[in-house]
């Protein structure tokens, strides 16, 4: 099959290396993790780039992303198939599917979790390419303590960053999912000094790759990937099937 894929980048390395071992030809399209503190805009982002491929005579159009906080519900399939995990995020994809995640999350609340791609990935919204590029940065919690006094001063810039950063004191520890990927070791590292400088338990779980691989070697039937035929549209369900397709 010719297959386009669109992912975020917190997915690089992953998909790198399936796809280099998949029998299929896949074009791969790699969008900034900025997108995600768009809001709303990152739908009609990831709308374009779903259209600007329907047209290019692929096989289906394969989603690097999930749920992500309704950023693809809404999405609408043109001529060619949508396909994309069945997850509420990229933690749930790669620990294997939303029953994994949720039964290691009720064993474990409080935690912060770091990927590999989220710890090397890490960029600010200017990054964006267009036409999100010209537009001033959305603030949030990648903006820095420098960036933000610089734009409103000492005192409302420090106070800025306290609340941006405020949700960190909800959380008691950190795990990482480790995966099979180049620059895992690294992301370990990185991930463990977070929670050291946090002062929250460290922990690592063993991730998996499947649902990606699946998505990437044409597995679309069972509960874990979504299909979406020409025409339809994604939507966000309840329960553990978290998207469907009408």
């Amino acid at each position: 099959m010719r297959l386009k894929a669109i992912i975020c980048q917190v997915f690089t390395r992953e998909m790198e290396d399936i796809i280099a071992r998949s029998n299929h030809t896949i074009d791969l399209e790699i969008l900034p993790m900025g997108l995600h503190s768009r809001g709303a805009e990152m739908h009609t982002y990831l709308q374009e780039r779903v259209d600007a491929a329907d047209d290019a005579g692929y096989d289906a159009i394969l989603l690097g992303y999930a749920l992500c906080g309704r950023g693809t519900e809404g999405l609408q399939a043109g001529k060619t198939p949508l396909v994309l995990p069945r997850a509420h995020d990229c933690i749930g994809v790669l620990m294997g599917g939303h029953q994994n995640f949720n039964a290691y999350f009720q064993e474990h609340p409080g935690t912060y979790f770091r990927t590999p791609g989220w710890t090397e990935f890490q960029t600010p919204d200017s990054e964006l390419e267009p036409p999100f590029a010209a537009q001033r940065p959305q603030l949030g919690e990648r903006s820095t303590l420098k960036e933000l006094t610089t734009e409103y001063g000492e005192e409302d810039g420090k106070f800025l960053f306290e609340q941006f950063n405020a949700f960190r004191k909800h959380y008691t520890g950190l795990t990482y999912i480790s995966l099979p990927v180049a620059s895992d070791e690294a992301s370990r590292s990185r991930a463990r000094a977070e929670a050291a400088k946090e002062g929250w338990k460290f922990e690592e779980v063993k991730g998996t790759l499947t649902i990606l691989e699946r998505l990437v070697n044409g597995e679309w039937s069972g509960g874990d990937v979504l299909l979406v035929p020409p025409g339809a549209t994604i939507h966000a369900k309840m329960g553990d099937s978290i998207l469907d397709a009408e």
